[in-house]
């Protein structure tokens, strides 16, 4: 049982929070009738959900404050619709009830449950009761109410009266009356407060109150024929990100939308960025007036009917196993590492190759491992288009091969997606990586200046050493990034490397470091002569 949240504990949460989502998504969007009967919300939990745990892998941080803000801005950034945007104010509020900690306390977890409802009420124009607020209000004031200084009493508390107020939601939502059903997003909120008790308590399976619901008594069809009163004329859903603007305008622009459409809904992150939302029937017109409010970037404009189409089509995507690990790997041995390790490997980060490589997995669960920082944007697009389809995709962001063999040297595809991505990242992020590569101009380093022809050493990407061969500069690299502690090292050497190198480390670090264990493979790439990971 855990006193307190730290960033790993946080972390955890994270990866259970995707999890659930993932667990629970086909339910979600079977109930899913309000504001619009379109079988989106549970996919839309756990896309905005992966947003914020992958905006987090990238972000590894110490203190659970920094973790939970990780998580709340990744979520703002992606979320998607309605429910998207309440579980980005959920975030937001735990962030900030950390008040800059390095762990969640009890207290926090109070204070930021209370500002979580506070939040999700003001970011729509016209709040509605038996819906996620609703929930989530009664979550709060439970919290809020419990007056024991202990964190996981503070939790169950939340979780038990989100639970008792879900089972009401019927009965203040005509809608959901009608179709025999809870509000979806407000099952999603207790699936995401259950998950946190979950981590809080230590157990590994989710909580009674995250049960399934039960059948429907009407088909999944008939469903989605549904439409809120009021809403029929509307016919697309705007979102967009705002930022250059400012809260008055921001009021502005929602009371503006309001006008325009319905579900207006309009939160921020706190720091100057805005995550807008409307269904309406005039895109151009709600584009316009957040270029009157600000700057609108990142804009997306879904028509309703299609999206039932597909799903009446059955354009989900069907899965043939549940994980995969895709690399971007150069040079005939390094690649052979990855396969070993049961990675799928593409030569270089094209975009369409990757998506094509991440979709011909058929795996509902997908790490990508850039394994340059270059390459990192790349991965990031094709993740993009990969979710779109309906997969999960996380990008653990290696800035090498070496710190993509750490990655795959903790990977365990029978743990759970989540926590086996935080052990990929945090692996990775433990691996410090150095390499050499010729200096192609005279120019200025950090450590003196460099003629064409010297041997460069890096580590991080920064200049540390230069060198006149590539055997005493890579043993001087091993010996320099040892300096600051390891004790396992990793070499991958280029199709440049002399023969003898690895001899000539292994020798290096009998005398100098006895207590570190070597391994040098032949990755046979091209460029860099060496490759270096320390851990």
């Amino acid at each position: 049982m855990l006193q307190n949240m730290d960033a790993t504990a946080i972390r955890r949460w994270a990866a259970a929070g995707v999890d659930g989502f993932s667990r629970y998504e086909d339910e979600l969007n079977r109930i899913n009738v309000f504001p619009v009967a379109d079988a989106d919300t549970g996919t839309n939990l756990r896309l905005t959900m992966q947003s914020a745990f992958e905006a987090l892998v990238r972000q590894p941080t110490g203190l659970a404050a920094g973790a939970a803000a990780a998580l709340a801005r990744g979520a703002l950034f992606g979320a998607r619709g309605n429910s998207g945007l309440v579980l980005s104010q959920m975030l937001r509020g735990l962030a900030e009830g950390c008040d800059g900690a390095d762990a969640l306390t009890a207290r926090g977890l109070r204070a930021g449950l209370w500002r979580c409802a506070e939040l999700a009420t003001a970011a729509f124009a016209e709040p509605v009761q038996g819906t996620a607020l609703t929930v989530l209000d009664a979550a709060a004031e439970a919290a809020r109410g419990c007056d024991l200084d202990v964190l996981s009493r503070v939790a169950d508390a939340a979780v038990e009266a989100a639970a008792d107020a879900l089972a009401h939601t019927p009965g203040q939502l005509p809608a959901l009356a009608k179709a025999g059903v809870v509000d979806a997003g407000g099952r999603g909120v207790l699936v995401l407060l259950d998950a946190l008790a979950g981590v809080i308590a230590e157990r590994e399976q989710p909580g009674i109150a995250c049960a399934p619901v039960p059948r429907l008594p009407r088909p999944a069809q008939s469903l989605r024929g549904v439409r809120e009163a009021g809403s029929a004329e509307f016919d697309y859903e705007v979102m967009y990100l705002l930022d250059r603007s400012s809260e008055p305008q921001v009021g502005q622009l929602r009371a503006e939308l309001a006008g325009l459409g319905d579900s207006v809904a309009v939160v921020g992150d706190g720091a100057g960025v805005w995550h807008v939302h409307v269904h309406c029937g005039d895109v151009g017109a709600a584009i316009e007036a957040g270029l009157a409010a600000g700057r609108p970037r990142r804009i997306t404009v879904i028509r309703f009917a299609d999206q039932l189409a597909a799903s009446a089509a059955g354009a989900v995507p069907r899965f043939t196993r549940p994980r995969a690990v895709v690399a971007v790997v150069a040079g005939i041995g390094a690649q052979r590492l990855f396969r070993g390790e049961g990675a799928e490997v593409v030569a270089s980060a094209d975009v369409s190759q990757l998506v094509a490589a991440i979709t011909g997995t058929r795996a509902e669960h997908v790490v990508v491992l850039p394994n340059t920082a270059f390459d990192t944007a790349a991965a990031d697009a094709a993740a993009e288009r990969a979710r779109d389809a309906g997969q999960d995709v996380v990008v653990v962001p290696t800035a090498s091969p070496v710190q993509g063999l750490a990655a795959m040297a903790v990977h365990d595809p029978s743990r759970r997606a989540g926590d086996d991505v935080v052990a990929m990242a945090e692996a990775a992020a433990a691996t410090r990586y150095g390499e050499l590569v010729v200096a192609t101009e005279e120019a200025l380093t950090w450590v003196g200046r460099c003629q064409p022809g010297d041997m460069l050493g890096l580590v991080n990407d920064e200049v540390v050493l230069i060198g006149r061969d590539i055997v005493s500069a890579g043993c001087a690299l091993v010996d320099l990034m040892l300096s600051t502690g390891g004790e396992v090292v990793t070499a991958l050497t280029g199709r440049a490397a002399p023969d003898g190198l690895a001899e000539a480390l292994a020798a290096a670090l009998r005398s100098s470091h006895p207590e570190a264990e070597l391994t040098v493979y032949g990755g046979e790439h091209a460029g860099s002569p060496l490759l270096v990971g320390v851990e």
